[in-house]
């Protein structure tokens, strides 16, 4: 299997376990926040943050599939290494209340860290992409040049 096909193979998973993991933080917070590795349930209506949540990570996985469908590989592997923080602060977080450890660690640091090599592995398969770019220059404008 070439680089690119698992890259892109890497990433569509991305996509969908955030995508599916979102819609479910939306449509059923209060039997999905158990598997997220918080103590307790939030107090008086905190189920709203929940959703919160939901929508935060249907986007990010949104913004994957934009980048993944559109062919921008290059951008998709920046973006790649930036939503890791999302996972790695959600880790912190579930540590920070004390969270379960296992959960933490197994399923919020494990993803961050696949979406950090998935987004290098991108970087090296586009490697020569950007270099090329800064050689050539600038694209040549389209439109005509003004008069004086």
């Amino acid at each position: 299997m070439s680089l690119k096909k698992f890259n892109t193979v890497l990433t569509a998973a991305f996509i969908l376990f955030i995508l599916w993991f979102g819609t479910d933080f939306i449509l059923s917070p209060e039997t999905t926040a158990p598997g997220f590795g918080l103590p307790s349930w939030p107090s008086g209506d905190g189920g709203g943050f929940l959703v919160t949540k939901g929508i935060r990570d249907v986007v990010l996985a949104l913004v994957l599939g934009i980048l993944l469908v559109t062919g921008h590989r290059r951008a998709l592997a920046w973006v790649l290494l930036v939503e890791a923080f999302a996972a790695y602060g959600d880790m912190a977080n579930v540590l920070a209340h004390h969270g379960s450890v296992t959960t933490a660690l197994a399923v919020h640091g494990l993803t961050a860290t696949l979406m950090v090599a998935n987004g290098l592995l991108m970087m090296r398969e586009t490697r020569g992409v950007g270099h090329a770019m800064a050689l050539r220059g600038p694209a040549p404008s389209s439109r005509p040049a003004l008069e004086d």
